[in-house]
């Protein structure tokens, strides 16, 4: 059986215990039925004899008095808003639209007793985003290397085992119900890196695709489908996947249809290009516009849309040849092609313009091409930031990133790459549930704050929780992000992590390799000059000031540094301190600070389930290990680098 993270019966009492009516017709509406069905069920209440929560459509008729008040005040709410208020003593939900209602529904259930408590004027909830998606990085066959979940920590797929559909739908549909809970609509249920198993789920493979899509859909979860390039030639028996080709173009919109038949409310694609060995339209010469507006052309009757992953980087650079730069690939691609891509065609662009780590700065993609939509994608399965061995509250990073002046209001969607697997826990670590909740409230409202999503996840993981486990909490997660980074890559230069695992510390592991990925520290320094005047020029792809701001030695904020600079050890920072005393205060912090956090979760024994505690303490004693290899590793490579002892004169190995 598997944990009911944050829906726990528990956090369902306030309902259970009302007399709650329904207003309204539908597949979606009758969900919300069978939740408050279920909550009266499990609290052995009903409420008394007249109702205290009215759950209504704007446009059911007739309308009980308090629900037809609120329609006359709210206002537009769109199809999935919803308005909500108290008044004399009945709660009212009113909403656009059967996902609306849902959504209102667990709204009630985050609020809790306050929901029933004194009046509340009108609010109105609506999404800033219209499609909130989680990729899953799933393959049907086990990889050989890669495995069942490419960078999976919380073990195998719930869609997939053996080679086909897992058909657990029970389990499908709980992970539905906990996504819409936090406000995602939207899923890929495939590998971006596209094999051949998952190639066949575009055609004879259909049917599993549709079982989850089927399963998904009381929940309000549309399923997509990650395509390769290459189906026409791979599926097709093309001579060609040549985008301009009439062919080529003719194949893919039969293929489309026959999806559409099936699955007439599915998605759209996900398409990885030309990116880490995967195919693309660069083999024939043609754009990645043209790529896009091909797939999106196959979908546009169907109001489908394409994900065009911007993830594209030459991955066999030569390492001698500092002119070359990762981090420029993504602007230096896309930026040309603003505005040329169909309106149904979705630019998925990483947050940063390396690969997810701990700390960069935000892509200049995203405010470099405003005539195309974007989405920013996040990785909440923990690849760079502790592979969910480590606790690492991902929403404090994300947050700075969503509201990055330049960013902000630049971008349609937001996209996370998933974190669950079919662990009982759903995540492996219990406490990285709080990164799938945190992207869905953010996606939802990119102002929240994240600490207060976390007070919200909280309340609803532990219902009613006791002020040492709330207070034990926070102090793990609160300041859990910069903690990893303190004992991990210092700076922003990144990396330094085991070739292919991506975890635990080699600080040379990929300094001499072809994927781009280079801190260059020598005798004398440390980083990468990626300025105008002297190195790979990226910092002239943001907009001013930014561009000034990076370019400045000066004016380069501290935690982004050595992204932007190579510079001495003895470089003074903002904070006074030298880079080389930087490094070795950090890494010893760090390490400090996880075996704190070890320490905080002991208040947590007895305040949680057994299960639960026993995991969190073996992923916790993992993670002070882990961060006592980072520090030992990363400060002795630094002091044989530099020869410069610790000014505290502490031991460096």
């Amino acid at each position: 059986m598997w944990h009911a993270a944050w829906l726990p019966p528990e956090a369902f009492r306030a309902l259970g215990s009302r007399r709650t009516v329904v207003h309204g017709d539908g597949a979606l509406v009758d969900t919300v039925r069978s939740e408050v069905d279920r909550a009266v069920a499990a609290s052995g209440s009903g409420g008394g004899p007249t109702y205290d929560l009215v759950l209504a459509l704007d446009t059911a008729e007739p309308l009980p008095a308090e629900a037809a008040a609120v329609r006359a005040e709210a206002g537009e709410l769109g199809p999935e808003g919803f308005a909500l208020a108290r008044r004399e003593g009945v709660t009212v939900v009113l909403a656009g639209g059967p996902a609306g209602l849902l959504y209102g529904l667990f709204h009630v259930v985050r609020l809790g007793e306050s929901a029933f408590g004194a009046d509340r004027p009108i609010e109105t909830h609506r999404p800033w985003a219209a499609r909130r998606m989680v990729d899953h990085w799933d393959n049907v066959d086990v990889h050989p290397v890669m495995g069942q979940v490419e960078r999976g920590y919380a073990g195998g797929s719930i869609f997939w085992a053996d080679g086909a559909f897992r058909g657990d739908r029970d389990r499908i549909r709980a992970y539905g119900r906990l996504l819409a809970a936090c406000g995602i609509n939207a899923i890929a249920a495939n590998n971006v890196n596209v094999h051949a198993t998952e190639a066949r789920l575009l055609t004879d493979r259909l049917g599993d695709v549709k079982a989850i899509a089927d399963t998904l859909r009381p929940y309000g979860i549309r399923v997509h489908l990650s395509v390769t390039f290459a189906a026409p030639a791979v599926l097709g028996g093309l001579p060609t996947a040549d985008p301009l080709d009439e062919g080529v173009r003719s194949w893919w919109a039969a293929a489309t249809r026959r999806v559409y038949e099936t699955i007439p409310d599915f998605g759209g694609y996900l398409v990885k290009a030309d990116s880490e060995g995967q195919p693309g339209p660069f083999a024939y010469g043609r754009s990645h516009a043209d790529g896009a507006n091909l797939l999106a052309d196959a979908l546009a009757p169907y109001g489908g849309v394409v994900h065009w992953r911007a993830f594209v980087y030459n991955h066999r650079q030569d390492w001698r040849d500092r002119s070359t730069d990762r981090a420029r690939a993504a602007y230096d691609h896309f930026a040309p092609l603003d505005g040329l891509f169909r309106d149904n065609a979705i630019l998925q662009v990483k947050h940063g313009p390396m690969d997810f780590q701990p700390r960069e700065p935000v892509s200049p993609v995203i405010a470099a091409m405003p005539a195309t939509r974007l989405a920013v994608e996040l990785q909440a399965t923990q690849e760079y930031t502790g592979q969910q061995l480590h606790a690492c509250y991902l929403a404090p990073m994300w947050s700075e990133v969503l509201a990055f002046e330049p960013v902000e209001g630049r971008f349609a969607e937001l996209v996370a790459v998933s974190n669950v697997g079919d662990d009982p826990f759903w995540t492996g670590h219990p406490l990285a549930q709080a990164n799938l909740y945190a992207f869905g409230r953010l996606a939802w409202d990119p102002d929240a704050d994240p600490l207060s999503i976390l007070d919200e996840w909280i309340d609803l993981t532990f219902p009613e929780p006791p002020e040492p486990l709330r207070q034990a909490l926070h102090a793990i997660m609160d300041g859990s992000w910069r903690t990893y980074e303190r004992y991990t890559s210092p700076l922003g230069v990144g990396f330094m992590v085991r070739p292919g695992s991506h975890y635990g510390p080699d600080v040379d592991g990929y300094e001499y390799t072809p994927w781009g990925t280079y801190h260059f520290a020598d005798r004398d320094g440390v980083g990468v000059d990626r300025t105008r005047a002297t190195g790979t020029g990226f910092t002239g792809q943001y907009p001013a000031p930014w561009s000034d701001v990076y370019e400045s030695l000066d004016r380069c904020p501290d935690e982004l540094l050595l992204f932007f600079h190579h510079v001495p050890y003895g470089h003074v920072l903002h904070s006074g301190s030298t880079v080389i005393q930087h490094i070795y205060d950090t890494h010893f912090a760090g390490a400090e600070q996880a075996a704190e956090m070890r320490a905080r979760w002991a208040e947590a024994a007895g305040l949680v389930p057994a299960d639960v505690y026993d995991r969190v303490r073996e992923r916790l004693d993992e993670q002070v290990r882990s961060a006592q290899e980072w520090r030992d590793q990363v400060n002795a490579y630094f002091f044989r680098k530099s020869g410069v002892p610790d000014a505290e004169g502490r031991r460096i190995y």
